[in-house]
């Protein structure tokens, strides 16, 4: 259960640190409300950060959770792990990248990582019910 807490924690650590970026930037920039949607504007790679790891964390810490709660295998444990680090990678990969428009290898290594890790922990959930 402690990786479980641990990996839920650190992915909600992950929302709020980005909704603290997305206000700062707001700050910074005088846009209180809206945004350009630039690909390369900062504002929208802040807010586009913030809004897809919310679109994913909830979901994950909820697999996290009932998965830490079933005693899991290594395996299972492994996953967590790699879900959460994906999070940050995309999280990254989507502020460093130049540009929204074109790909960047960060970006792809983390939704890879969400979907393909996602999928594993919905089959364990599954198994372990």
């Amino acid at each position: 259960m402690e990786t479980a807490i641990l990996c839920t924690v650190l992915l909600a650590l992950l929302v709020f640190g980005l909704g603290l970026a997305v206000s700062m930037t707001r700050g910074n920039t005088n846009t209180i409300s809206g945004f350009n949607p630039d690909p390369t504007d900062r504002l929208y790679k802040m807010i586009r950060a913030h809004g897809n790891t919310t679109e994913y964390a909830p979901m994950l810490a909820v697999l996290l959770l009932f998965l830490g709660s079933r005693n899991p295998s290594m395996w299972v444990i492994l996953i967590m792990w790699i879900v959460t680090i994906c999070r940050y990678l995309i999280a990254v990969g989507i502020i460093i990248s130049p540009t929204l428009a074109k790909p960047h290898p960060l970006r792809f290594i983390g939704a890879l990582g969400t979907y393909l890790g996602g999928f594993v922990l919905c089959i364990a959930a599954y198994l372990y019910k």
